[in-house]
This record gives structure tokens, sequence and C-alpha cells, in this order.
């Protein structure tokens, strides 16, 4: 009984919804795939294996950073509002695959991965304050929304 009042939480939450953004996000990219083969990308279009270990890299980090703050600041108001944060961005994750591959919605998807940019770095600016470390794993999902963003552009703009 000792070792379940020493279970923390988070150890799980934070992993398990990541893992389902994880899950559903694949399913609106694996509907879509015959569709996308047929999309004219430019050349520079990383292949989908190296784009899968770039997220599931990027997805570990976010979740490390989040149990990071929250050992550190559970209590803290300032937490409460990163952890909605972190649920309202790992919607809009899902929300990028459902509009580019399963709505096939290039411009819509653009302006989605915009939006996610911002709640990358509003995550980043809400736990700069809180840690620095936490933070600082963040750096590698906003650059990689950014190129994402960039890349959503030029596929918009050569179909």
């Amino acid at each position: 009984m000792s070792y379940l009042k020493k279970f923390k939480f988070q150890f799980l939450l934070f992993p398990l919804s990541v893992l389902l953004c994880s899950w559903i996000g694949g399913m609106f990219t694996s509907s879509g795939m015959s569709w996308y083969k047929t999309l004219n990308l430019p050349s520079w279009t990383p292949p989908g294996s190296i784009i899968g270990i770039v997220w599931t890299i990027i997805f570990i980090l976010l979740t490390v950073s989040m149990i990071l703050v929250w050992e550190k600041f559970k209590n803290n108001d300032q937490y409460r509002g990163l952890t909605v944060l972190f649920i309202l961005n790992l919607l809009l994750n899902m929300a990028w695959s459902y509009l580019f591959f399963y709505n096939q919605n290039i411009f819509g998807a653009f302006i989605e991965a915009l939006i996610l940019e911002i709640s990358v770095i509003a995550l980043i600016l809400g736990m700069w304050k809180l840690s620095k470390r936490a933070t600082f794993l963040l750096f590698p999902y906003a650059a990689w929304v950014a190129f994402a963003s960039f890349l959503t552009y030029m596929v918009y703009t050569l179909n």
C-alpha cells in the first residue's frame, strides 16, 4: 500500500495523454496516406520514417517537460494553466492530422499549424519562470512545428 501512496499520477497521466494524441493522430494520418502519395511535395520533404522518429522524440520531450514542471509546481495556479495549454496543444496536434490527412484540407492544416506553433510558444513562455530545464526541452518542438508549418504551406502552393 505504501507504494500506491508514493505513485505519482503524472507519471501515468502525461505519457498516456501523449500516447492517445499520437494514436489518434496516427489514425487520421493512416486514413489519408493514399491521397498523400498523390501530392506534389517539395524535394526537401523528409521521409515518413524520419517524421515519425522526430515526433516520437518531441512527444517524449513534451512529456518530460510537463512532468518536471509538475514535480515542482503542482499546486501553482500558473501550472494549472499550463496543464490546460498542454491539453489544448495535444488537441491541436491531432487537429492538424485530421485537417491534412483525413479532411485533405491543406490550407486549413497550414492555418492550424500556425495556431499549433502559437500554443507551443505559449507553453514555452508559461514554463520559462517555472523551470528553464523544462522550457529548453520544448525548443525542438517549436522548431519542428515551424518547419512543419512551412512545409505544409509549400505543399499547399504546389497543389
